[in-house]
């Protein structure tokens, strides 16, 4: 009996890559040792686990140096080792650096603010959300099945949920969490179902068979198939903050923590544009003519009605310039949906795709910048107005310099660069789309955008009203505004470094 249960035994054993998945490995099991750490270390030594995060952080990044090489997949299938569930090729690898550069930039950002927050914040506590989260975001790019890809949107975000709202006796953050976990409970609860109408259809959950089973099935399911891909591209819109699915938005900022905001605003983008991207061209070329138009007609609410909500904001509110980030950012949003959405109509879903990618590196970079010279005016002025940044220029000259420079790549004007570049290429991505309609609200939405970044830019210069402020700049947050400062210009100076996403395969 033992003979023949031995070969069986030995096909269903799966080798595991453990170079390939080592990324997210890191950042969870160091998650879980500054979360075990922090039941031993002394209160006056708790900023011991934010530098063990930031070490952790660093690691995982320089882990994706030797998966350079060449694709590498694990979790196969034993019959058949093209279908696996776990792939780190080019697209995986440039949104797992997005995701643990933002993360570890994030971590230095929150360095500061735990020792500014007064005890408010548990600091073994947020350090283990914040690496459990970045594990999660690390692990959706290179997901190549449903549950692989649910599981991980959900390690994602469940840990959001929580850092959002852990400020002690804070009401805003409550509110905030709330807010956040609800509509990201809902997109959840969508996505699930219509996975499940795709798993119903097509009888698999690799992403690569769904593609070739769902062009076959059977009339009777004809139907569900289509339901199923409706119900996760909505689910998916929840997680990108897409129109109308963008109302949590401008709350859940301002009530996070500002680094916690910062990382949403990236962080959160990469997860919900990645699996995006996994579903609609990996997944589901075949129904192209149902999720392009969809996206198309998303992409220009979303940039519409982002930047129409950024221009309304006054500069002498409270957490105005939170507020304008936020809308910002849903404006963004749009941008970043306009290649996928041409994906659906171009003969090259991939440099389509590309387009997406470029734009997500380059946002990634300059929106942490603005957020971390924004945590550095946070310092002094608890109500983050814009007002509060007139005459920045005169008490800290170089975060003031950094400040415009990134809201001038956020724009598209130069100096920055990057920022232009990448938006034209998400423009000729549309034109070669045939999307002109789309590429012409597009622009229209660069000219709204150009008026409050112009606005904010200019009100960096102006004299100060009464003595101007010194900004002491602490280590982490000066080597955070360095980091993004150093990688914007270097961007803008040799913009091919990002822009060759758009001129070679991802998948």
């Amino acid at each position: 009996m033992s003979s023949p249960a031995q070969p069986l035994a030995a096909s269903l054993v799966q080798s595991v890559d453990w170079l390939a998945i080592a990324p997210p490995t890191i950042a969870a099991v160091v998650g879980l040792v500054v979360l075990v750490a922090d039941l031993f270390v002394a209160e006056h030594r708790k900023t011991l686990l934010g530098w063990t995060s930031v070490a952790g952080l660093a690691v995982a990044t320089l882990m994706l140096l030797p998966l350079l090489d060449g694709d590498r997949s694990t979790f196969c299938l034993t019959g058949d080792a093209t279908v696996c569930s776990y792939t780190a090729d080019r697209f995986t690898l440039v949104i797992q650096f997005l995701v643990l550069g933002g993360a570890l930039l994030t971590a230095l950002l929150s360095v500061t603010a735990l020792k500014d927050g007064r005890k408010e914040l548990p600091e073994g506590e947020y350090w283990f959300l914040l690496l459990s989260s970045a594990a999660g975001a690390a692990l959706l790019p290179a997901s190549r099945d449903l549950a692989t890809l649910i599981v991980a949107l959900e390690v994602a975000s469940l840990p959001a949920f929580a850092l959002v709202g852990l400020k002690y006796g804070d009401r805003k953050s409550s509110e905030a969490a709330l807010k956040f976990f609800l509509s990201s409970v809902t997109a959840t609860a969508v996505s699930l179902m219509g996975i499940s109408f795709v798993y119903a259809s097509t009888g698999t959950l690799y992403l690569t068979q769904v593609a070739d089973r769902i062009q076959n099935v059977d009339g009777q399911l004809h139907t569900l198939a289509q339901t199923g891909v409706v119900l996760t591209l909505v689910g998916f819109a929840f997680k990108t903050a897409a129109v109308p699915f963008h109302f949590w938005v401008p709350d859940t900022y301002v009530g996070a923590p500002l680094p916690i905001a910062a990382y949403l605003s990236v962080i959160g983008k990469a997860v919900g544009f990645s699996g995006l991207i996994l579903v609609t061209v990996v997944a589901l070329p075949s129904y192209a003519d149902l999720w392009g138009p969809a996206l198309a007609v998303l992409a220009a609410l979303t940039m519409t009605v982002g930047n129409v909500g950024a221009l309304r904001q006054q500069a002498t509110h409270a957490y105005s310039a939170v507020r304008l980030l936020a809308w910002s950012s849903v404006g963004q949003a749009g941008y970043l949906l306009v290649p996928i959405a041409a994906a659906a109509y171009s003969g090259d879903a991939e440099k389509s795709v590309g387009s997406t990618v470029a734009y997500a590196l380059m946002y990634g970079a300059v929106n942490l910048g603005a957020f971390a010279v924004a945590a550095l005016v946070g310092r002094t002025k608890s109500l983050n107005r814009v007002a509060d940044y007139r005459g920045l220029y005169a008490s800290s000259p170089l975060s003031a310099l950094l400040l415009a420079f990134f809201l001038l790549c956020l724009a598209g004007l130069p100096p920055g660069i990057i920022g232009l570049f990448a938006k034209v290429t998400v423009f000729a991505a549309a034109v070669d789309a045939g999307l002109g309609w789309l590429a012409v609200i597009m622009a229209v939405n660069v000219v709204i955008a150009l008026f409050y970044y112009l606005q904010w830019t200019t009100l960096l210069f102006r004299a100060p009203e009464g003595e101007p402020e010194k900004h002491r700049v602490p280590a982490p947050l000066t080597a955070a505004i360095a980091l993004t400062g150093v990688l914007g210009i270097v961007l803008s100076g040799a913009p091919q470094l990002v822009l060759r996403f758009t001129d070679t395969a991802l998948f």
